[in-house]
């Protein structure tokens, strides 16, 4: 990902955004979940986003201390965009939308740590984040497997995935 045209600061404006926009996402996907193993890893993930996000407001703070935190409408940075159609996308898609986004993330984070000597407590930070974003995109696609298994079945057995 050729971040050259970004200034450290749109970049790390833009992880905060993201991190924001995936919290709120996956708050709102759990919200329409009825399985309550799902929704509990559904709800971590909206966790874990959010403590993404209080990591990169730490780190913006720091590199750009005195000045005030202001999201652009949209961000300078083509990631992919979270959203699903409640009443018409499976459960499946969803989750592949998300895992492209994961998948996005990592590759947008690893890219930023570059703006950063190697050794550096904010390289290895950006490191750390992007591979839990890619421990986000394996979640979802174990959850979208399962999906795609039991998906018709979900309409009725919203507990299908309890054992006995």
């Amino acid at each position: 990902m050729d971040l050259a045209k970004y200034s450290l600061q749109d970049l790390l404006l833009t992880a905060l955004k993201s991190e924001i926009e995936a919290r709120d996402f996956y708050k709102s996907l759990a919200g329409t979940v009825e399985n309550y193993f799902l929704k509990d890893r559904i709800l971590f993930l909206s966790t874990e986003e959010e403590k993404h996000r209080q990591a990169f407001e730490k780190m913006f703070q720091q590199q750009f201390p005195g000045q005030g935190l202001v999201l652009p409408e949209k961000s300078p940075v083509p990631l992919p965009e979270l959203k699903f159609a409640k009443e018409t996308m499976p459960i499946s898609e969803v989750f592949f939308v998300a895992m492209q986004a994961e998948k996005a993330a990592h590759d947008f984070y690893t890219a930023i740590s570059g703006y950063f000597p190697s050794d550096s407590e904010q390289h290895k930070l950006l490191l750390y984040i992007a591979s839990m974003e890619m421990g986000h995109y394996h979640l979802l696609n174990l959850e979208r497997e399962n999906a795609l298994r039991t998906e018709d079945f979900e309409v009725t057995l919203p507990m299908v995935h309890v054992g006995p």
